[in-house]
């Protein structure tokens, strides 16, 4: 039987000993105190009361509310507009089998057909072990689901970017060791190189004049003959002196080409503009290329010397860059450095490449002077386009410290 349509359930169990009156006149203003929404219904899912709140969020006044069925009214269907029979649902499963829930993943239906998520708990109204109906707290958790969709998609977006950052650390890893690798190859080779140029170079040489002193020595030793013969043999110990003496000095000269291909001293000597031009000219010389030479340096400061040597290593590569792969006829140097900064570029008209080229995991050389120019707070930069040669530039600060 439907429970009379009062602002409070007639059937609710009573205190013993408590004034009907007053006991509903207390719990009236408690209902109306809270901000959450709570109403009651009985065995046939009718509303017996509801408060304020819950009737204001549902798109009512609390008296369009009582005696109808609240299932039909605000439960009828789920947030994507599937049917939700009353069989299913938890509210009346509070009174049919006595089962309390507390759910905060369905929606309730408001007046003007708009749906709010809800978490709304319902629990069994006892009277001593017999089932009256249940009264249901519900509160509307649209802006914490919109708060916990964010926090989501943030959460996504953050795990996304350290994903691609980690990716990326983890290419600059790989890429530093096959530098590194490639780095420690390359000086394998210098010192093959090395050792190659002192052993066929400065062996022979050394072999050569240790014969001629060998001969000398064998010669001093010998009694002295007739004035013909000594004679002879004093013409013969200056014609090994001449030869050994040219012999030094192919070994000096081959010690002075070691020692500059390991470290110029001009660079030591005479710093490091002076060597950025020697070094110029000297690989011109070399490729015969024609060199357009144009260095304006408006009173920039001495550069300490592991960042000339740098600056000097960054030019031999661009120079080594050029002969190797440009095929260029030109080359224009464009030095210029003032109190903050020095700008360094080589241009040439060569043959020129596509710009992957120089970010390829295998363009040593290119990977090579950026991490020079990195470890000082500088860049290169590179312009290329097929035909139209390419131009290097590194751009330095000079202010440290």
């Amino acid at each position: 039987m439907r429970s009379p349509a009062l602002p409070l359930a007639s059937d609710t169990v009573l205190p013993a000993g408590a004034a009907q009156p007053s006991w509903r006149h207390q719990l009236g203003l408690l209902l109306e105190s809270t901000g959450d929404g709570i109403f009651g219904i009985d065995l046939g899912g009718h509303c017996t009361f509801i408060n304020r709140a819950g009737a204001g969020m549902l798109g009512y006044a609390p008296e369009e509310v009582l005696g109808r069925n609240m299932h039909d009214l605000t439960h009828h269907s789920h947030a994507d507009g599937r049917p939700y029979p009353d069989t299913d649902c938890p509210i009346f499963n509070a009174f049919r089998q006595g089962l309390p829930c507390r759910i905060d993943a369905e929606v309730f239906w408001r007046r003007d057909r708009s749906s709010f998520a809800v978490e709304y708990s319902s629990h069994p109204i006892l009277d001593g072990r017999e089932v009256r109906g249940a009264v249901i707290t519900f509160v509307d958790i649209t802006e914490r689901k919109r708060a916990a969709d964010a926090l989501r998609q943030a959460k996504a977006q953050l795990e996304q970017r350290v994903a691609e950052r980690t990716r990326e650390l983890s290419e600059a890893l790989a890429r530093q060791r096959e530098l590194a690798a490639y780095s420690e190859q390359v000086r394998e080779e210098e010192r093959t190189r090395i050792a190659r140029e002192v052993h066929d170079e400065l062996g022979s040489l050394l072999v050569a004049l240790k014969m001629d002193v060998n001969w000398l020595h064998k010669r001093l030793a010998d009694p002295a003959g007739d004035a013909d013969a000594a004679s002879e043999a004093r013409e013969r110990m200056r014609c090994k002196c001449g030869n050994m003496g040219r012999l030094i000095e192919s070994a000096v000269d081959n010690v002075g080409r070691i020692i500059t291909d390991l470290r110029p001293s001009i660079l030591d000597h005479q710093g490091l503009w002076a060597a950025l031009e020697w070094q110029a000219h000297e690989f011109v010389a070399s490729a015969e290329l024609e060199l357009e030479w144009d260095m304006q340096l408006a009173d920039a400061p001495p550069l300490p010397e592991n960042v000339a040597m740098a600056v000097f290593r960054i030019f031999q590569e661009m120079l080594s860059n050029v002969g190797r792969h440009a095929q260029a006829s030109r080359i224009a140097v464009r030095i210029a450095g003032d109190p903050d900064r020095l700008r360094l570029t080589l241009e040439d008209n060569g043959v020129g490449a596509d710009r992957d080229a120089f970010d390829a995991p295998t363009a040593y050389g290119v990977m090579g002077m950026r991490e020079r120019a990195r470890q000082f707070g500088g860049h290169i930069a590179i312009a290329s386009e097929r035909g139209r040669g390419s131009v290097f530039t590194l751009v330095l600060p000079l202010h440290h410290g």
